[in-house]
């Protein structure tokens, strides 16, 4: 886990660093296919999850930016969003912690003759295991939110150290972060929404 002790002992900075929650950009793999629920659940795991990055990205400029200005830069422990902070820091050493990684999207417990592309399944699954608590053995959502606010208190950490803070993870963790966040009094200041490569930025 990312080590948020970097203060000089008894120093109290400044100002408190902002936060800026980037989502990783995007994944080499197909969504143009169509299945049933449990052939959803083994594609998510089986291949997104693990997967690399669409080749030929370049991060926005102004992401590219805030990761120089950053203190401390951490990225979660899938592959798509190491290759996005490696792009973003262009060869900087960065934290990789599997706190960050995105909650579970296992498919709603439907017939097997309903078939959807990925987009639809994401949807649905994410609303059942949002609302109806479906999790099938997998990380639920009171354990990801708890989860949630234990990255939100390393990141805060970090910031409160005086630093600027760039995380490179994943679309809903992060809203899940962010939602942490602001029960913590951080304010959002900007929004990029829900796009790859999109970044949300919280401050004091």
């Amino acid at each position: 886990m990312a080590d948020a002790s970097t203060a000089e002992p008894g120093r109290v900075p400044a100002r408190s660093g902002s936060i800026t929650l980037v989502r990783h950009g995007e994944p080499a793999i197909s969504r143009k296919v169509r299945f049933n629920a449990a052939s959803y659940g083994q594609w998510w795991t089986e291949s997104y999850e693990p997967g690399s990055l669409r080749a030929g990205q370049e991060p926005p400029a102004e992401l590219i930016e805030a990761a120089a200005r950053a203190g401390t830069i951490i990225a979660s422990t899938r592959v798509r969003s190491i290759e996005s902070a490696t792009l973003l820091t262009g060869g900087r050493a960065f934290a990789q912690d599997p706190l960050f990684i995105e909650a579970p999207l296992p498919g709603p417990p439907w017939p097997s003759w309903v078939k959807l592309s990925p987009k639809m399944w994401g949807f649905w699954s994410r609303f059942w295991w949002w609302f109806l608590d479906h999790h099938d053995g997998q990380e639920s959502r009171k354990q990801a939110e708890q989860r949630a606010d234990e990255a939100a208190a390393v990141l805060e950490g970090f910031a409160d150290a005086g630093q600027d803070v760039l995380l490179v993870a994943h679309g809903f963790f992060n809203v899940m972060i962010g939602r942490a966040l602001a029960k913590r009094r951080w304010r959002k200041v900007s929004d990029g929404g829900f796009r790859y490569w999109n970044a949300k930025r919280y401050e004091r």
